[in-house]
């Protein structure tokens, strides 16, 4: 019987709750304010650009300011002159506000292009600092999200959301002084309109929170899930996975298709609700304000007629007219163009509301990344390895990987410049962990590694990683041509000297073979290649960085025989005068090792070389004299 789809989804849901921890409130003004201090760099395009903010409040209450002016002055009076120069400067003022605009949105294209980039360029260089602990616990998909739609909605609130809802903000004060100046009594019925615009803020404001927190959690579950698809499928379509994905993938992708669901009726729900109690209040004033003109002693002169609202009332009844009341038709209408500047800002700041949330998502998980402290970093005074001889000595080494999960036991041994060292033991023995320690990807728990002498604690990790040469089993080539990829041992290797390595591998068939040589695009992670020739080279990477400390990790185990017989010379080559760190199944490469460890469940159970090892009959030679006489060149687990 198959399982349930709800458990599933039940898991989904908990991996998002342990993501957002902490969680923070979606308009975060510690976040807007670090935004802004992004923009400090580019003081004075963010300065130009708040001025013409700053104009555009004004300008659009000022035209409607001059329309009203000309009704209630030379339109009353029928003054052709007055009317005729009021539309000359209703026009050079419209002009005047298309320029400010055109800049405005120039501006903040511009400003926000720049944040962008500087936050990206900070976020890749932060990833690439980052220990090899957080890449093993953080999913791929993850990563790119951060990268791509976490940026994309910030960059929107930075260009968009930020300086069109100062715009309407300032535009709405603009107004409401002029609403004030105009009658003051009305005014305050508008400003009745706060308390109900706080109340469906606050109402809708965890709904839109909480709601968009899982639609951002359930895109990034389908990016990773993707990513993985893409990368693993060839062991998807070789086991014929297909249909099974496929149906893991359309669950992520309906549950994404919720959650973004749920944020789209929340959203429509809450604009029409601004836009209802905006148009009841302008209802209510419409009302009020009629009442107020036909009450006042301008309209009083005239006999009301019978059976009218305001029929029983006299200008002695009445209070004078002031200053700041709109008592007849051409300041009610003033008034009521202000209140329609004030009100349309409303419909447009809720509008901005779902991308305002959606930029505070963002901005809350790519800061969140950004302040990450990596698990270890070089004390302020680490010391530079200016010259290393290549001693390596591990002092009672335990290391976890997870807290209470140790995967080396009391490790110790020494291994002296220029010797090699062979690491045997099954999958899971502790063999890459060791390795690791001496790369300074991780730190022990507890003992001490000491390189030369030192500690590696002691020991600036830049100047050391200078010094190592890998080769891994993954044989990773970058995006880019054979050259390049060698010069990754070398940033400044010249042709020549690239040739040289090849030669010293002699490996000069690999580059005839090639149809463009050195400048052959060896495509994505090297898939235009064999893996013999992936493989070759890593290995003329390694030799071009001229390392003191050489460590392969199974960097044979993917060589066809013909191929190792081509490789063992060169390996000698390179190994000589040179530390190595050897995790090998090739019986060739662990009978020329000076000394051969042997490990069980995170412990050293036999060392020695590898004649002493034959001779002890220990678990090495089991393993030896077994494979040897199954005609077999590997040993298990290496």
């Amino acid at each position: 019987m198959p399982a349930p789809v709800a458990p599933l989804r039940r898991s989904l849901t908990s991996h998002v709750e342990r993501e957002d921890e902490p969680r923070q409130r979606p308009l975060d003004f510690r976040l807007i304010a670090r935004l802004v201090r992004h923009t400090k760099p580019y003081a004075r395009l963010r300065n130009g650009l708040l001025l013409t903010v700053l104009l555009r409040s004004f300008q659009l209450p000022a035209l409607t300011w001059v329309v009203a002016a000309v009704i209630n002055g030379p339109v009353r009076e029928r003054d052709m002159q007055g009317v005729l120069n009021g539309a000359i400067l209703f026009a050079l003022l419209a002009l005047f506000t298309q320029v400010v605009m055109h800049f405005r949105q120039r501006w903040a294209l511009e400003l926000g292009e720049s944040v962008v980039g500087d936050l990206r360029n900070a976020l890749f260089a932060k990833l690439q600092r980052m220990p090899m602990s957080w890449y093993h616990g953080t999913k791929v998909g993850r990563v790119i999200s951060r990268m791509t739609s976490d940026m994309e909605d910030l960059r929107s609130g930075v260009q968009e959301v930020l300086f069109v809802t100062l715009v309407q903000a300032g535009q709405m004060l603009v107004a409401g002084a002029a609403m004030l100046y105009y009658d003051w009594t009305l005014f305050l019925i508008v400003l009745g309109l706060a308390p109900v615009i706080w109340f469906i803020n606050r109402r809708f404001h965890r709904r839109l929170s909480s709601a968009l927190r899982n639609m951002r959690e359930s895109f990034s579950r389908v990016t990773s899930t993707l990513a993985e698809a893409v990368v693993g499928i060839r062991v998807t379509q070789a086991f014929v996975r297909q249909e099974e994905n496929s149906r893991g993938f359309a669950e992520l992708a309906e549950d994404h298709s919720r959650y973004n669901t749920v944020v789209l009726r929340t959203h429509g729900l809450f604009l029409p609700l601004l836009e209802l109690n905006s148009q009841v209040f302008l209802a209510i004033l419409l009302l009020v304000g009629g009442l107020r003109v036909l009450s006042s002693p301008d309209s009083a002169s005239a006999a009301p007629p019978a059976g009218s609202v305001v029929e029983g009332f006299s200008a002695e009844r009445l209070p004078p007219k002031v200053a700041g009341r709109a008592s007849d038709v051409g300041d009610l209408i003033g008034f009521f163009f202000m209140a329609g500047l004030f009100f349309s800002p409303i419909s447009v700041i809720g509008n901005q509301y779902n991308q305002a949330m959606t930029a505070m998502a963002g901005a809350e998980r790519l800061f969140s990344l950004l302040d990450q402290e990596p698990a270890w970093s070089d004390p302020p005074d680490a010391r530079p390895l200016v010259h290393l001889a290549g001693a390596v000595e591990f002092q009672n080494v335990t290391f976890e990987y997870v807290p209470g999960r140790p995967v080396l036991h009391d490790i110790s041994f020494s291994v002296r410049p220029g010797e090699s060292i062979a690491l045997v033991g099954h999958t899971g023995s502790g063999k890459t962990s060791i390795i690791n320690l001496v790369s300074k990807f991780y730190l022990p728990t507890q003992g001490r590694v000491l390189i030369d002498g030192q500690d590696v604690l002691s020991i600036d990790t830049t100047s050391l990683h200078h010094k190592l040469g890998i080769v891994l089993q993954q044989n990773f080539l970058f995006s880019g041509t054979v050259a390049d990829n060698v010069r990754m041992g070398r940033p400044g290797a010249t042709e020549a000297a690239i040739r040289e390595v090849f030669e010293r591998l002699r490996c000069e068939e690999l580059l005839k073979s090639l149809p463009l040589g050195l400048d052959t695009p060896v495509g994505e992670r090297g898939g235009s290649l064999s893996l013999g020739q992936r493989q070759l080279i890593c290995f003329a990477r390694a030799l071009i960085a001229d390392p003191r400390i050489l460590i392969l990790d199974e960097a044979t185990s993917s060589i066809d025989s013909a191929t190792e017989a081509q490789l063992q010379a060169a390996l000698r080559v390179l190994i000589a005068g040179r530390t190595s760190f050897i995790v090998a199944h090739r019986l060739s490469t662990i009978r020329d090792a000076d000394v051969v460890l042997v490990l069980e469940d995170g412990r050293i159970i036999e060392r020695g070389t590898h004649p002493e090892l034959l001779a002890s009959g220990g678990r090495y030679a089991d393993l030896y004299r077994r494979f040897a006489a199954a005609g077999q060149s590997t040993v298990p687990g290496g």
